[in-house]
């Protein structure tokens, strides 16, 4: 039985909803492999036992000293939101430690982290995508200047976080100033992009050396003002229909945009694409290399609904890394 190392927590605003995740992931698991999640917090890496004790992890060749001896891990499953897990940095570490993991590549995680670099490498496709403005902290800027480009309303966001923290929907000049403050507390560069008035979609892609799987659609109706993190996570605050109730050619173009730009950016394992659909069209909004693993998460949701039970879905990935 293989040694599956799920690392969570990580050092974003994500952080307890990246602990969920691996729960769920490591429960899916349990019967194939055998599972350790493995904490990390800033320089503190550790696995924490039935009795509560805390093992660390030997950052020289990511091991781990419990009492039954030293445990050498044959993959590490990715199910960080945010930093170090979704930006490329824990992808690299791996490279160079020659372990396998389930997420994008190092180069590839840095890049779809970086919502502006991310845009602009897929304009390059003729992908649609609203127009935006990049501010980086410290930058002077004139918020007259910014709304001739964007228009009102505008959307403010950390440029590159994965989170859903830092995000403000802007309706009026005077409310773009403390936008951008606050998606600095997030990140050193802000977003600002255009509203685009449609029904915002999102859609799961699994890609492995042996197999490409799209998932169903799930439409997201927020009853906030956007599909902020309360939209996302508090029950209640959002109803996501999956399948999404959409003209079957939008739905198969949705599928097909997910499948091409997970491909064109080099993606593996599960990603998430986000749209919304304005006039019959999707626009993209962004795409996330470590998407939610908990029960109320999307990619659960989806392959629910395409009778893809967690454990085979998770395993698929699992498999990858040794195939």
């Amino acid at each position: 039985m293989r040694t599956i190392a799920i690392v969570a927590g990580g050092d974003s605003s994500e952080f307890e909803i990246s602990v969920n995740s691996a729960s769920e992931v490591s429960k899916s698991l349990s019967e194939r492999y055998l599972t350790y999640i493995i904490m990390i917090r800033g320089i503190n890496w550790y696995w924490e036992d039935p009795e509560g004790r805390f093992h660390n992890i030997d950052k020289n060749d990511f091991t781990l000293q419990t009492d039954e001896g030293k445990i050498k891990f044959d993959g590490v499953f990715i199910a960080i939101h945010g930093t170090p897990g979704e930006n490329g940095l824990l992808q690299g570490y791996f490279d160079i430690m020659k372990i396998p993991y389930t997420s994008c590549s190092a180069f590839t995680s840095a890049l779809t982290f970086n919502k502006q670099a991310t845009k602009l490498y897929l304009k390059e496709y003729n992908i649609r995508m609203a127009e935006n403005i990049i501010i980086r902290k410290g930058d002077s800027f004139d918020t007259g200047e910014i709304l001739k480009k964007t228009g009102l309303p505008c959307f403010v966001k950390p440029n590159d976080s994965g989170s859903s923290f830092g995000v403000s929907k802007v309706q009026s000049k005077d409310e773009l100033q403390p936008a951008i403050e606050k998606a600095f507390s997030e990140s050193s560069e802000a977003m600002i992009e255009s509203f685009m008035q449609g029904r915002e979609v999102a859609c799961g892609v699994l890609k492995t050396r042996n197999k490409k799987i799209v998932l169903p659609v799930t439409e997201i109706i927020s009853k906030n003002e956007f599909f902020d993190y309360e939209a996302k996570y508090i029950a209640g605050n959002s109803q996501e229909v999956t399948p999404a109730d959409l003209p079957q050619e939008i739905t198969e173009e949705v599928q097909r945009l997910s499948s091409l730009i997970a491909d064109l950016l080099g993606c593996k394992g599960i990603v998430r694409v986000d749209f919304i659909i304005v006039s019959g069209k999707p626009w993209f909004l962004e795409i996330n290399t470590v998407p939610g693993m908990t029960q109320s998460s999307l990619i659960p949701q989806q392959a629910r609904a395409a009778s893809i039970p967690a454990e085979e879905l998770y395993s698929m990935v699992v498999e990858d890394m040794f195939s």
